[in-house]
């Protein structure tokens, strides 16, 4: 990404992704994604942690495959040409899987003529991508255990992002259809991090277009995803979809921001998610400050190297070696044993528990709850899970394993015992937000906003909600979502017509402006058809 600098890229905050339904696993060649991971030909999983190395514009830096090797790498993503910079020939091409294969080193080959279409000129579009792979393929079919291919690098810029849904697909099916069985990678638009979030939106129905299902999406974290919360929302939405994703790409610090690489590091790790850092030598273009060696020279880190290589959560600690390459021995070690969960925030239809964080010689990647009978009743991607749906009065004893990216499982933990509460009474819960201000001396105004919520087991068809404003309070506009009659100080809410039906568990939002005097205080009792309503 980073010879060329890139336009000023928006920060938008990253939102809860809508749940996407993962695919089946399809019978793949070498390299291949089971569910949401990456494993090899004999089944063990395989986790990324590497760097990017620029070859095509060092093509004579051959020592650096060896030397990134040293390092602790288990992946190198290479850096190739198709004709935007000279072209990588088929000769070269081959060479440099021998060079990976020679370090024992999984090799994700990457088109770099794609930075930036539709926004930066001379790119390339992923279809020409394609016809450079396809004028490569006799030196990459039989490679599937050892190559991964790349299509294109950032493959749309902020122009348009969302044409890079029909391309990539486009892009899948003449690879698949031109005999290519490799694990493929994609990368996100907006110059590869994904602010518009087409990419997170539309990986499930890009990843089922591959006849193969063997296609990882590639995320590249610079100055959008500065703060955790950014990471791991983006990180969420795929893991909760049940999709593959790699951080393709990543550094310490960039012109469009300052990334944070800690929890970008730190979440990789805990979620098995393989990271390939950017880069190892020779940038220009005003981001040098992202080389991890000077001039090449494995000797001479810089702080961003020390990092990525010697930190926490770097490649040292975390990387493991392909079985490919190490006489095909599949990760048999199970995590460590949870701790015995706690509950807390007990209520008639729910709880949290939490416990102690298990341990894996690679990553734990996820949790199961498990109640009496061992029948699983939730699962979570953290140490901690909020139950619902739970029985009022009635006890449950739970327990929690952990599960690694190769399927292994832990033992079981010792089993917490709580008891949900007796179920509240009335059909309704209200929630009463209110926003008052000051205009003079005991006198003001105040927004209201109510949360209407049917708790009862029926659907509601049409309410009626009623509460009492406290001395000194009126309602000076109509209100919206409801309409109001006003008695004194007695307040009738009714539905409208688009919100009248409530389902079991449904909920509605209704709110008014008012003026107060003397001292403001919120109404504290409510009923809908006449039932009394919980608050809070």
């Amino acid at each position: 990404m980073k010879r060329v600098a890139l336009a000023s890229i928006a920060l938008l905050a990253l939102v809860s992704s809508t749940l996407l339904t993962a695919q089946p696993a399809y019978a793949a060649t070498g390299l291949h994604i089971s569910g949401r991971n990456i494993v090899e030909a004999n089944g063990s999983a395989f986790v990324m942690r590497g760097v990017s190395h620029a070859h095509t514009w060092y093509p004579t830096q051959t020592n650096s495959f060896a030397n990134i090797k040293a390092l602790g790498a288990n992946s190198l993503r290479v850096v190739l040409s198709g004709g935007r910079w000279t072209p990588n020939a088929a000769s070269d091409v081959a060479n440099v899987i021998s060079l990976c294969k020679a370090s024992k080193l999984i090799c994700v080959l990457e088109n770099h003529d794609t930075t930036g279409y539709g926004e930066q000129s001379g790119a390339y579009t992923l279809d020409q991508a394609v016809d450079y792979w396809i004028g490569l393929k006799s030196v990459l079919v039989g490679q599937e255990d050892y190559v991964v291919i790349n299509i294109g690098n950032e493959p749309v810029g902020n122009n348009n992002a969302a044409q890079w849904t029909d391309a990539t697909k486009n892009a899948i099916t003449r690879l698949r259809s031109n005999g290519f069985q490799h694990l493929i990678m994609v990368d996100a638009p907006n110059w590869g991090q994904d602010w518009q979030f087409v990419m997170r939106d539309n990986a499930a129905s890009v990843f089922a277009a591959d006849t193969a299902r063997n296609t990882v999406f590639s995320i590249h974290m610079y100055g959008v995803f500065d703060t955790a919360a950014e990471i791991t929302a983006y990180l969420d939405a795929f893991q909760t979809a049940g999709l593959p994703l790699v951080i393709g790409e990543f550094g310490f610090n960039h012109s469009d921001g300052n990334p944070d690489e800690d929890t970008i590091m730190a979440q990789a790790v805990s979620r098995g998610v393989g990271y390939l850092g950017w880069s190892w030598s020779g940038n220009g273009g005003g981001v040098e400050y992202l080389d991890m060696v000077t001039n090449f020279n494995p000797s001479a880190l810089t702080s961003w190297g020390q990092r990525i290589f010697n930190g926490a959560n770097g490649i040292v600690a975390t990387a493991r070696e392909a079985a490919i390459y190490s006489g095909g021995t599949s990760d048999t070690v199970a995590p460590t044993t949870p701790g015995t969960p706690t509950a807390s925030g007990v209520t008639a239809t729910g709880a949290t528990l939490s416990w102690t964080a298990s341990t894996d010689n690679i990553s734990v990647t996820s949790y199961d709850v498990l109640n009496a009978s061992n029948t699983v009743v939730a699962s979570s991607l953290t140490n901690s899970v909020t139950l619902t749906g739970l029985t009022p009065s009635t006890q449950y004893a739970l327990r929690v394993r952990a599960r690694d990216a190769a399927g292994n499982q832990s033992a079981v933990s010792s089993a917490v015992t709580f008891t949900t509460t007796t179920a509240p009474t009335g059909t309704c819960k209200v929630v009463y937000t209110a926003s008052p201000w000051t205009e003079g001396s005991g006198t003001g105004g105040f927004t209201a906003n109510i949360a209407v919520t049917n708790t009862g087991a029926s659907a509601i068809s049409g309410w009626t909600l009623k509460f009492t404003l406290p001395s000194g309070q009126t309602l000076t506009a109509p209100g919206w979502s409801a309409t109001y009659t006003v008695s004194g100080q007695a307040v009738t809410a009714t539905n409208l017509s688009y919100n009248g039906n409530l389902a079991a568990g449904g909920s509605t939002g209704i709110g008014f402006n008012g003026r107060w005097s003397g001292t403001y205080s919120s109404p504290t009792s409510f009923t809908l058809n006449n039932n009394p309503c919980t608050t809070s």
